[in-house]
């Protein structure tokens, strides 16, 4: 067994094709985040990966909906992801696979 800490993973991403990871596999990634009340994220979308969420504690919208504590919610390619966190957000995602430069902004 290895031991690793959430606090020394890129934005929370701990399971992946890249570095740091505390496991590595092409085939999906995995992330632990807080996002505070009113955090601002780009617009962007992913053309390989979808991403499957589970919101964990908070309330947010995404792509027009309204996500509570308990919602799991699936960005799939082509998707524009576009969070609004309107309380203090703790999500798990998985994301499948793992692509590098997988994340492009829209407007």
């Amino acid at each position: 067994m290895k031991i690793f800490k959430i606090k020394e993973m890129h934005k929370g991403w701990f399971a992946g094709d890249f570095e740091p990871t505390s496991f590595t596999s092409s085939q999906f990634e995995a992330c632990y985040r807080i996002h505070p009340r009113g955090e601002f994220w780009e617009r962007h979308l992913h053309k390989v990966a979808t991403e499957i969420n589970l919101l964990i504690r908070g309330k947010m919208t995404m792509c027009g909906e309204s996500l509570n504590a308990g919602d799991i919610f699936v960005v799939y390619p082509g998707e524009v992801a576009d969070p609004v966190f309107l309380e203090d957000c703790e999500i798990v995602c998985i994301k499948t696979p793992s692509v590098m430069g997988d994340k492009y902004e829209v407007e």
